[in-house]
């Protein structure tokens, strides 16, 4: 699936940071242009790296300590569309404050939830990064993310048996300096699934993409 471009490529990190926001959701192969669904509503894009009080690592760990027990931990990742399956790591955080990416290895090509996030199918967004490709590799678990499209679903199965499903909503591009904060770790009033990946523009000069894709999805179907 590696074009020329893709086979180019240098080698791939992803992370993203929680604590500080600076999102660091690298790759280094030249990834084609992604695909944008518009929200229903704007996105508030905030201009601060710093994430604020109502959100980020904090705000994800208070959240996951109050979920109902009854949601088993996510176990696979579904995405018909895009031709994805894929065993789900669960992630923690790196030393430095960052959120853990799966390590080169067996694991590197299996997306993963972040722990400190939501269950699916709980009140709140559930969070779940992979990598896009890598050196060695060529495309990874979410190589394809930017090509959804509204209404594609997005299929959880969890520890206890059950399977949550959820609808994409939008899917968007941001700048890694504009990483949208509260729409990726803000409140909100319904469970919620968001889906993070890099993309954009290839940066030669630092071997790093310069954008994060965005996948943001409701939940529509729990049992």
């Amino acid at each position: 699936m590696a074009g020329p471009a893709g086979r180019r490529s240098l080698a791939l990190c992803a992370a993203l940071a929680i604590t500080g926001v600076t999102c660091l959701v690298i790759a280094v192969t030249h990834q084609r242009s992604a695909v944008f669904v518009p929200l229903s509503a704007p996105v508030p894009s905030p201009t601060v790296v710093a994430p604020p009080a109502a959100v980020g690592s904090g705000h994800a760990r208070a959240t996951a300590a109050t979920a109902p027990r009854a949601i088993g931990v996510p176990v696979r990742l579904s995405i018909p569309a895009i031709r994805v399956q894929s065993a789900l790591l669960t992630l923690g955080q790196a030393p430095d404050g960052t959120l853990e990416t799966p390590p080169v290895g067996p694991d590197y090509d299996r997306a993963g939830w972040y722990r400190y996030s939501p269950r699916p199918g709980a009140l709140g967004p559930a969070v779940i990064v992979g990598h896009i490709d890598s050196k060695s590799g060529g495309p990874s678990v979410f190589f394809r993310l930017g090509e959804l499209r509204r209404h594609d679903t997005v299929e959880i199965t969890r520890a206890d048996g059950t399977t949550a499903v959820f609808a994409v909503d939008g899917v968007q591009r941001f700048h890694k300096a504009d990483f949208p904060t509260q729409l990726v770790y803000g409140n909100t009033d319904r469970p919620v699934l968001r889906l993070i990946t890099c993309g954009g523009p290839f940066d030669r000069s630092t071997g790093h993409y310069e954008d994060n894709v965005v996948v943001t999805a409701s939940l529509v179907r729990a049992g």
